[in-house]
């Protein structure tokens, strides 16, 4: 059997970076507040992202905070078929075209039209920050893909 190789946290080697990581998001976090956008919309962005790019870690994180923030259990499960349902509403369907465009930037890029939509929805200032939320929730995710972060079972809470 081969035994796995140790991994390096990242976040542990280098504490600095992280820190100014985690300082971006709580920068975010605010400017969300400060422009109106709801913790929910945010938290959607986060587990999203964190579906496509399979980050163990960050989904186990954002779902948990998504639920006691109020999201539903049907919405997260149905989260990466969101364009096939009307269970998401227009700020929330943007939000989360952003965010996977953030996230495939290595694909197909949106073009005007489709950006036309996304100013229908938010402003210039809410547009930046979903953005950079979709921005951050990347580099987490690498962060924890990388490092391996193990999540503990949650088996004994059911």
């Amino acid at each position: 059997m081969v035994t796995a190789p140790k991994r390096v946290f990242i976040d542990k080697q280098n504490p600095a970076a992280y820190k100014a990581l985690t300082s971006l998001a709580f920068e975010i976090r605010a400017a969300a507040a400060a422009v109106g956008l709801p913790r929910s919309l945010m938290e959607l962005v986060n587990v999203r992202v964190s579906q496509i790019n399979r980050c163990v870690f960050c989904l186990d994180l954002h779902t948990r905070l998504a639920l006691e923030g109020g999201e539903s259990t049907q919405r997260l499960a149905v989260l990466p078929a969101w364009n096939e349902t009307d269970l998401f509403d227009d700020s929330e369907r943007a939000a989360l075209t952003l965010a996977e465009a953030v996230t495939r930037v290595a694909g197909q890029h949106l073009d005007d039209a489709e950006y036309a939509v996304l100013n229908e929805q938010f402003d210039d200032a809410q547009l930046a920050v979903v953005i950079w939320a979709a921005v951050a929730i990347n580099a987490f995710n690498r962060v924890s893909i990388m490092s391996r972060h193990p999540i503990k079972s949650a088996v004994a809470e059911r």
